[in-house]
């Protein structure tokens, strides 16, 4: 064991020194005790790993600044904004879809006030939060009616607890899907209390498979789009309006868990098997769940459409309480909603619509723009190529988007090191690594971001 370690002074003594004094006077006794904690730490490990180390002057103005460092440090928010130039346009990691502006309005203004959260302004009693949005739901998507609980997974398990509770629930071994987070649809049915009825096989169920499947126990078919994998080759399923046609017939409820949801037809943008909610609603689905933050581009939500009665039935379950949406997202719903009719353009004023849907020669532009920038910068190895973004989420598996990407390579640093650096930034830059060198993919990096990923480029390489 090295023998400085004996000289590494005690936490407490530190506290009384004129240096660490002087610190109190602007930080708390306990912000500094956690920065010294941390201080004295690395300073230990660094010995036991090399018995050379030295000590630093404890007493000095270097040491000193170091604490307040590892204080401003502490203090600096955990959850912050970063630029995303991984090509993935809805990045689960980096919180799925970013808001509209007026979402942001919207947020900020129902939180620094009251609002009319449960009132009625009509009869100046308790109202009901549900209100806010069903309208705008049921217009966009045809459904009788609707409600909004705070995400797609709390919106399945509610929709089967109140629907198939100690019943029955038929669906498709080929639909049984996992998401991220090791979210499984069996394990959520059987937390509903239903039992769950497994047809077909992985890659071709039948109507009759369904058919025989029904017995007097059943409540509901559970349809799931499987949004995050494909089976391809040998492969069939039931047509969504002979599910809906069974299911009317033998009088039992057909579910459709959507998993993302688009409101609008994307395929002319390359997203050619993400079916739109209206089209599911038509074809008799009696009630569908979907996501508020993926391609709708809205807050963390799950959203509930379909027939009045059977969402009559999850707005007064008791577990709707326990799943409903807070305040600020139903704000941001609303809005966000709002902007998908007329006088708005979503592909324009829905941020990650505009993403998608961005032609490919302004995302070229925004890469040269880039280079540009960091034109000149020493020991900088730039050049723009061709990339693909990915829509992400979960969401339209083998469908590809045509990108332009940064390609990055910093002269003394590896691509792991540069990813690092980057990150570790005042706005962090999230980037990609393929074949040692760092991609920064600009199908999802803004105009407004541009100077800010030049700035860090420059920074790093010493220019």
């Amino acid at each position: 064991m090295p023998r400085n370690l004996n000289r590494i002074p005690q936490i407490d003594a530190l506290l009384q020194s004129p240096t660490i004094k002087e610190i109190l006077e602007k930080y708390s006794v306990i912000e500094a005790t956690d920065a010294l904690r941390h201080i004295l730490g690395t300073i230990r490990n660094n010995m036991l790993a090399n018995a050379d180390a030295g000590l630093p002057d404890f007493q000095g103005d270097t040491f000193s600044q170091l604490v307040v460092a590892k204080i401003e440090q502490m203090r600096a928010p955990n959850l912050r904004s970063v630029i995303n130039a991984t090509g993935i346009i809805i990045h689960t990691n980096l919180g799925r879809s970013p808001l509209a502006p007026s979402a942001v309005r919207a947020i900020s203004d129902v939180a620094c006030a009251a609002s009319n959260l449960e009132f009625n302004f009509q009869t100046g009693k308790r109202g009901s939060r549900h209100d806010h949005v069903e309208s705008q739901i049921c217009r966009l998507t045809g459904a009788e009616a609707a409600v909004v609980v705070n995400n797609c997974a709390a919106a399945v398990l509610l929709s089967l607890v109140a629907t198939s509770a100690g019943r029955s629930v038929v669906a498709s071994r080929g639909e049984l899907i996992e998401i991220g987070g090791s979210y499984r649809l069996p394990d959520v049915i059987i937390q509903s209390g239903a039992i769950l009825r497994e047809v077909g096989t992985t890659n071709k169920t039948r109507i009759s498979d369904y058919e025989n499947a029904i017995d007097a126990t059943t409540s509901v078919l559970l349809k799931s789009h499987t949004s995050n994998f494909k089976i391809v080759g040998f492969t069939s399923k039931p047509a969504r309006t002979d599910l809906a046609h069974l299911a009317a017939e033998r009088g039992i409820i057909l579910m459709e868990d959507l998993g993302s949801g688009v409101l609008i037809d994307l395929s002319p943008y390359g997203l050619k098997e993400e079916p739109v909610v209206s089209d599911i609603i038509k074809a008799g689905v009696d009630i569908v769940m979907f996501s508020g933050d993926k391609l709708l581009g809205g807050p963390q939500a799950g959203i509930i459409a379909g027939k009045r009665n059977i969402i009559a039935l999850l707005k007064v379950h008791p577990l709707m309480r326990a799943v409903r949406i807070d305040k600020l997202s139903l704000a941001a719903l609303e809005a966000t909603l709002r902007l998908y009719g007329a006088p708005h353009d979503p592909l324009k004023e829905v941020p990650v619509l505009a993403i998608l849907s961005e032609p490919l020669a302004v995302v070229e532009q925004r890469a040269n723009r880039l280079l540009q920038a960091v034109a000149g910068a020493t020991g900088l190895d730039v050049f723009v190529q061709d990339s693909t973004a990915q829509v992400g989420a979960g969401s339209v598996p083998e469908q590809d988007l045509a990108s332009f990407a940064l390609s990055c390579r910093i002269a003394g640093l590896s691509a792991d090191e540069l990813t690092a650096q980057l990150r570790g930034g005042v706005t962090p830059v999230i980037g990609r690594i393929e074949k040692n060198r760092v991609l920064l993919d600009m199908r999802t990096v803004r105009d407004h971001e541009v100077p800010t990923v030049a700035a860090a480029l420059i920074q790093i390489s010493g220019a």
